[in-house]
């Protein structure tokens, strides 16, 4: 390798840890701001209060042992033109847990896995049409499965 390419590189990488490490670069896009989210997530929450609440399936445990690893499923399969299936943890630092864009004939079914740090409600945003349907659950976090 080159000298002058090497170094070049080098301050390169240098100058962007720099500016993570100050916070002048963000991975905004990455996570939710909360505030913003927040707002969407209220909008979500007026929009369901009518017609559509509970056409999706919504499956989380009511206790779980290990926060690091709750599993989630959404089963929105029998709703039409589903593009967007969300989970929201309102004590997460970072509420924005995960995040689908569906397109085309995909269905409208997402399991996964999200992390939790405390016990926590739980919502379910399902975007099909364009309205967005909210499922809310709450979910314990504990230490060993055993409490409430």
């Amino acid at each position: 390798m080159k000298r002058r390419l090497f170094l070049k590189s080098a301050m390169a990488g240098s100058a962007v840890a720099t500016a993570v490490g100050a916070g002048l670069l963000t991975p905004s896009m990455a996570f939710a701001n909360t505030a913003d989210f927040k707002a969407v997530s209220d909008a979500a929450g007026a929009a369901s209060a009518g017609a559509g609440k509970g056409s999706f399936k919504f499956k989380a445990p009511k206790i779980a042992e290990n926060g690091a690893v709750v599993p989630m499923t959404v089963d929105a399969s029998k709703m039409s033109g589903v593009t967007n299936i969300s989970f929201y943890v309102t004590a997460n630092g970072t509420p924005l847990a995960a995040s689908f864009n569906l397109s085309g004939a995909a269905a409208g079914y997402v399991s996964t896995r999200i992390k939790m740090g405390k016990t926590s409600n739980v919502d379910a945003l399902v975007t099909a049409g364009g309205a967005t349907t909210k499922v809310s659950q709450e979910v314990k976090v504990t230490i060993g499965g055993c409490g409430g």
